[in-house]
């Protein structure tokens, strides 16, 4: 079974930071992929970051040099390190993973399994 459960959200005023976390417990596959994603209202799930077990990153362009993902096999933790946060950053984050099977990590929210509660994100 597997369980994702994000933590780190908050409040932040523009150009700020905020770190998330995600705890991973059940995932075994050798192969997978790990992600951000996040949804604004009355907006589409949209993918931040993601990560695979071969150490391989992508970001949205929207973030890129701004957020870091990174994946601590240790604590089975996944972070995200968001700085010089925008008012555009507002949402709910989901952490999300699913097995890899061949490529590298989709970009598409509906080919991960496993999905956490999400935790919010506000830029004001």
């Amino acid at each position: 079974h597997v369980q994702l459960v994000e933590s780190g959200g908050g409040v932040v005023q523009p150009g700020g930071s905020l770190r998330l976390s995600c705890a991973a417990s059940g995932l075994t596959y050798s192969s997978y992929c790990m992600g951000w994603f996040r949804q604004a209202p009355g907006k589409e799930r949209e993918a931040v970051a993601a990560v695979d077990s071969l150490g391989r990153i992508r970001y949205v362009d929207s973030v890129k040099g701004r957020f870091t993902i990174s994946l601590d096999n240790a604590k089975n933790t996944l972070y995200l390190q968001m700085n010089s946060l925008k008012s555009e950053d507002t949402a709910m984050y989901y952490c999300a993973a699913t097995r890899l099977y061949f490529g590298t990590c989709s970009w598409f929210h509906g080919e991960y399994d496993f999905w956490g509660r999400g935790t919010q994100v506000t830029v004001s």
